[in-house]
């Protein structure tokens, strides 16, 4: 059994037919949703690339509590290490390429994710949680004491990073930084839903299911999921460095427990062990907080909150996963 309570059950452990079908699929979707958000909201570009950013967060977290069934509440951890990582190479260390400044991020992401999963995967199930949310406290305490890098709770400023490969600066608007993000996320989505696909991916989806027969088998449970919380520590940073480059601040929120939750919540609602879930999730949710919050200031959280319960409750799987289940009923039923 899974240590979570989540429904992974979004996407088959083994789909057969045409894979490369489905991902060039997920790519034209990804490039046709950044062309419409670029024409019919110029205006607000910013707040697209920061759904980008924590698109990265929410597939991370996908890797080890969809695909993996460790239970974490504190994945924000390995985002605010990206963001830190990248701010303060600019801030302190005067590397303002953004490329750098991705590659900084990604490696704080893995040594966050490294350290993480040593502390998480000493326990089980409701333990796991407990020491996700310790873990995640313990680095927001930390970002908050070294204030002479981080500038503790007034957020770490003055971010200024270089025309991107030296001919696209990053304008007031946000379009660099909008499509920088998006060429990102189409190459971490390629190459995520190439190693679901793999045999590590496999056996990971393997140690989700029944974690004492695939060690019986000889495969080292604690080892690869150590792996998997690496490979998503590289994909948080991403996300966090990405957020750092285009808003040029990294504030203690990104570190905080709230944002660890937030992403669970993406994560429930797109569907889990699906990339295209956490990808849709994401996209729902903040929108839909971001819309609802303008227009009900005062009783946005429960608009929000009876939406959740809609799909928990009428959707268990997920949108994507609903939705997938419906249209495999159909394509059935209508051979």
């Amino acid at each position: 059994m899974s240590a979570t309570g989540i429904s992974t059950s979004a996407a088959p452990a083994v789909r057969t037919g045409r894979p490369w079908q489905r991902d060039l699929i997920g790519v034209a979707v990804i490039l046709l949703a950044a062309i419409g958000g670029y024409v019919l909201f110029p205006d607000n570009l910013a707040l697209l690339t920061r759904i980008i950013a924590i698109m990265f967060l929410v597939l991370s977290l996908d890797l080890v509590t969809g695909y993996c069934g460790v239970a974490t509440l504190g994945h924000a951890a390995l985002f605010g290490a990206g963001a830190y990582a990248a701010g303060i190479a600019a801030v302190t260390f005067g590397i303002t390429e953004p490329l750098s400044m991705i590659a900084i991020g990604a490696i704080a992401g893995a040594a966050a994710g490294l350290v993480s999963g040593v502390v998480i995967l000493r326990g089980h199930g409701l333990a796991q949680l407990v020491l996700s949310i310790a873990v995640i406290h313990l680095f927001h305490e930390a970002a908050n004491k070294a204030s002479a890098y981080t500038g503790g709770s007034d957020g770490l400023s003055g971010i200024a990073p270089d025309p991107l490969l030296g001919l696209f600066a990053f304008d007031l608007w946000g379009r660099t930084a909008y499509i920088f993000g998006i060429v990102l996320l189409i190459a971490a989505f390629v190459l995520l839903r190439i190693l679901v696909r793999s045999p590590f991916g496999m056996l990971c989806r393997g140690i989700r299911q029944d974690p004492v027969r695939v060690s019986a088998m000889g495969a080292s449970v604690k080892a690869s999921l150590i792996r998997m919380y690496v490979i998503s520590g590289v994909v948080a940073g991403i996300g966090g460095a990405l957020n750092a480059v285009s808003t040029q601040v990294v504030g203690l929120d990104s570190l905080s427990f709230t944002n660890s939750a937030e992403a669970l919540v993406m994560l429930v609602l797109g569907g889990a062990g699906s990339l295209f879930g956490a990808l849709a999730g994401t996209v729902v949710f903040m929108w839909f907080e971001h819309v609802v919050s303008a227009a009900n200031p005062f009783h946005w959280l429960t608009i929000v909150g009876a939406l959740l319960i809609a799909v928990v409750l009428f959707a268990p799987k997920g949108l994507y996963g609903t939705a997938a289940d419906l249209a495999r009923r159909f394509t059935r039923s209508n051979p």
